[in-house]
């Protein structure tokens, strides 16, 4: 941020500041959502079955653990910013799968896709970005 000019010059060390911190916060954030959607699929895998089956992904036995390890172990792994850039990769892929699912195949439009376009965006910059100053990754010094 140092190349900006800004209107007020001295608010730049508290934008400096905040910036390593709303990262995290993010991070976070979308960590916690993904794991919190995709433990319902852990905790009952039989209906997760059912759920992605009537969606159109065919053998839903198949599809299913991988949606919901995808979600909630990528969650968690995204939320301590540990192989951020891996989890980030796998949650941004079924968030953009499910963009499909529901502007096209529900023909909900982009009111029905809304949130996962949002979430897909989240994630897709902690691919780019990596976990931040405040990640495991950053602690132990690597990164996928």
């Amino acid at each position: 941020m140092s190349d900006t000019r800004l209107l007020i010059p001295g608010l730049r060390p508290l934008y400096n500041a905040a910036a390593p911190l709303a990262e995290t916060w993010l991070r976070v954030i979308a960590g916690f959502a993904l794991a919190m959607h995709g433990w319902p699929k852990i905790q009952d895998p039989m209906r997760a079955v059912g759920m992605v089956e009537g969606i159109g992904f065919h053998p839903g036995w198949l599809w299913s653990p991988a949606l919901a390890a995808g979600e909630f172990f990528g969650g968690l792994l995204l939320m301590v910013g540990l192989l951020t850039r891996f989890a980030a990769g796998a949650t941004t892929v079924i968030l953009l799968v499910t963009v499909y699912f529901h502007w096209l195949l529900k023909a909900e439009g982009y009111s029905g896709a809304e949130l996962s376009l949002i979430w897909s965006g989240v994630t897709l910059f902690f691919v780019a970005r990596g976990g931040g100053r405040f990640s495991l990754d950053r602690l132990i010094g690597r990164e996928i």
